[in-house]
């Protein structure tokens, strides 16, 4: 059978979010907003994905973090006057969880019937973060994800929250 999966059109409230992440996502929005519409349209994707890739060589984010950066996107891009998409949310946490100083485990992927593509944060676990269970769908296709740095000392000793 094609087509059986179901997705919700509804938008939901954002979650609550500590202020501090909610203000900080607002720059992170705009950069991404910025990146998005600035530039040629065919390079658009790989605009993304380079800023997606913010802060690949820090630390992970730990769950907590992960999730309030991604909360606090959707809080803020609540209000933004443009298509917001998963590609354009994920590159935005990418972006805050960088200027938290944490590498955001980003990744892209393709699931079929139908075919369709998305972007998401997933934990140090490789665990979606806030995404509906139906992401388990989707075959990573890209990730810049790698060992932390060297010489930064323990990830415990390096925790942000």
């Amino acid at each position: 059978m094609w087509g059986t999966a179901e997705t919700s059109a509804v938008l939901t409230n954002p979650k609550p979010v500590p202020t501090v992440w909610r203000l900080a996502a607002v720059p992170a929005v705009a950069m991404t907003a910025a990146v998005l519409f600035c530039g040629s349209r065919s390079t658009r994707f790989a605009r993304m994905v380079r800023l997606a890739c913010a802060g690949h060589q820090l630390w992970p984010a730990s769950h907590a973090q992960a999730r309030y950066a991604v909360h606090a996107v959707r809080w803020v891009s609540v209000w933004a006057p443009v298509r917001w998409a998963c590609l354009e949310e994920s590159a935005a946490a990418a972006v805050l969880l960088a200027m938290a100083g944490r590498r955001a485990e980003w990744r892209h992927g393709i699931a079929t019937d139908p075919v369709r593509l998305h972007a998401w944060i997933a934990d140090p676990s490789g665990m979606p973060v806030a995404e509906p269970t139906s992401t388990d769908l989707y075959i990573v296709t890209f990730t810049p994800d790698g060992p932390p740095p060297q010489g930064m000392g323990t990830h415990e000793e390096n925790t942000v929250d």
